[in-house]
């Protein structure tokens, strides 16, 4: 068997290229010439007795998910995608998670059957006193 050099290996590399360029497209690369960016897919769901579902956004408020909103019961759960393409909600804020259906399914996990309370990022939180609570 002749000796791997340096020549040899280039070769082969530009040789495994060429044969790599002239192959038809497949589905996942035609899916992104076609504008589909990967985003994560839509669901629709119940998990534990409460109905999760997800999808592209239309004209959300929250600007931290990438145009996805997810929803338990009919009430959004706000989610935000990290740098590194994890997820993360409101209600599980330092777990992240791969996908907007398994931060939706922490969610309710972590819920334990409470009402997930909408969030209104336009509303200030209020002031928590001793005086107020009196």
């Amino acid at each position: 068997m002749p000796e791997l050099t340096r020549r040899r290996a280039l070769g082969a590399a530009a040789t495994l290229a060429a044969v790599a360029a002239s192959q038809p497209r497949t589905a996942s690369a035609a899916s992104a010439a076609g504008h589909d960016h990967g985003g994560p897919e839509t669901f629709d769901e119940v998990f534990r007795g409460r109905r999760m579902t997800g999808g592209p956004a239309a004209g959300s408020g929250h600007h931290h998910g990438a145009g996805y909103a997810v929803f338990i019961d009919g009430v959004e759960l706000h989610v935000m995608r990290n740098a590194d393409g994890s997820w993360i909600s409101v209600v599980s804020h330092y777990d992240p998670v791969a996908t907007p259906r398994a931060a939706a399914r922490a969610a309710v996990v972590e819920l334990q059957g409470a009402p997930l309370v909408p969030f209104d990022a336009d509303r200030p939180a209020p002031e928590q006193t001793v005086e107020s609570r009196t």
